[in-house]
């Protein structure tokens, strides 16, 4: 049975079956009166009470709070912040995928605060302007292996008012306790399983190709990769397999410590996307995928040869490695292009600027223009 303990990039506890330990992982953080952030289908399942209850049990006094979107925004955590202040609460239990993790750590950073949660945008050091004092621990329970936003010092917020996605940071944002148990994945449906999957190699990916100096890094990027070809079609093929889903919560949470050293234009395009069609992260950077490799091919191809060849496909190519791409997206039911899951192309300048002006254009490995990311968009919808 695969389990451990590690304490790399925070404290996480790995192995089907500990979710029990939730009791104990608060306490390390000192928390007695968390809030319990989640979303609406999390709430709808037996999982939240049997969380409930077992908080309850173990001294807690936990509070719920299930309002949390599926492109979380800014109104889901101020509410959740007044939630927060309302009750008491001393800190934060994420449980959910990474929008429900996403909205807990802003909560968690932003209800001691008395300041507006878009001060804290990732722009210069505006996350000096918070008193680290008051910002309260997490707790982070995943539920979907994809974002990896457990082992995140960042969040993703949709601002309405601006149309836009933004990443609200603060070091200390880091859930100071992780739990990864598969059990708690096991209902995920396939369609969703292979949508969050492709986002954990998406991160992988992009943090290989990004052109920073982080071997580390780098190391951590093929890994997950490996772990994501071995287990991503078993995952999807059988819900009840708990290797597979163990292993690609791992996968999920090294993509997102692999990203420090860069995303690039699937992130550019799939916030932007986001933001205006509320559409799944992680469907959106699967279907760009191929779309913006092919885009950077001239910057990537020795790293992606490598890749290939670490992952041992039958030839260490580049070719070969988009292939592989190719024939993962269509073993596990991922759309060919844009258009299938009904986004048009008649926003196609208005991505462009949107994706051109996004943080994570600014890893990607060939430096593309305002046209060139309308243009990119374009061939992606079809």
């Amino acid at each position: 049975m695969l389990s451990g303990d590690w304490n790399y990039p925070t404290a996480v506890r790995a192995g089907a079956g500990r979710l029990v330990e939730l009791p104990e992982a608060c306490a390390a953080l000192g928390i007695e009166r968390p809030l319990l952030v989640t979303d609406p289908g999390i709430a709808s399942l037996p999982l939240l009470g049997t969380v409930v209850d077992a908080s309850r049990a173990g001294g807690l006094e936990p509070r719920v709070y299930s309002q949390v979107k599926g492109n979380p925004t800014g109104d889901n955590v101020s509410v959740g912040a007044l939630s927060f202040t309302e009750h008491d609460c001393d800190g934060v239990i994420a449980l959910g995928g990474g929008s429900a993790i996403d909205a807990a750590k802003a909560i968690a950073l932003v209800a001691g605060q008395g300041m507006p949660l878009w001060d804290f945008e990732d722009v210069g050091d505006n996350w000096r302007r918070a008193d680290a004092a008051k910002i309260a621990p997490v707790v982070a329970v995943p539920t979907t292996a994809g974002t990896g936003s457990e082992v995140g010092r960042a969040s993703v917020i949709t601002d309405e008012a601006e149309q836009r996605k933004k990443i609200i940071f603060h070091p200390r944002m880091l859930p100071g306790q992780v739990i990864l148990d598969p059990e708690v994945t096991r209902g995920l449906p396939g369609k969703l399983t292979a949508a969050t999957g492709m986002d954990a190699l998406s991160h992988s990916l992009e943090a290989l190709c990004a052109p920073t100096y982080h071997p580390m890094a780098e190391g951590i990027a093929m890994e997950g990769m490996r772990l994501v070809k071995g287990y991503l079609p078993r995952a999807v093929a059988n819900g009840d397999d708990m290797e597979a889903r163990m292993q690609m919560l791992v996968a999920s949470s090294m993509g997102a410590t692999a990203f420090q050293k860069g995303l690039g234009a699937m992130h550019a395009l799939a916030h932007s996307l986001g933001a205006l069609y509320d559409a799944h992260h992680g469907l959106l950077n699967a279907i760009l995928m191929p779309y913006v490799v092919e885009t950077n091919a001239s910057e990537v191809s020795d790293k992606l040869s490598r890749a290939a060849g670490y992952l041992q496909l039958p030839q260490a190519s580049y070719s070969c490695f988009l292939n592989w791409i190719l024939d993962l997206r269509a073993g596990i039911g991922i759309p060919n292009t844009l258009g299938e899951i009904g986004i048009t192309a008649a926003e196609c300048d208005r991505v462009g600027q949107m994706a051109v002006s996004d943080s994570a254009a600014a890893g990607n490995p060939v430096a593309l223009t305002t046209d060139d990311y309308a243009k990119l968009f374009c061939q992606a919808v079809g």
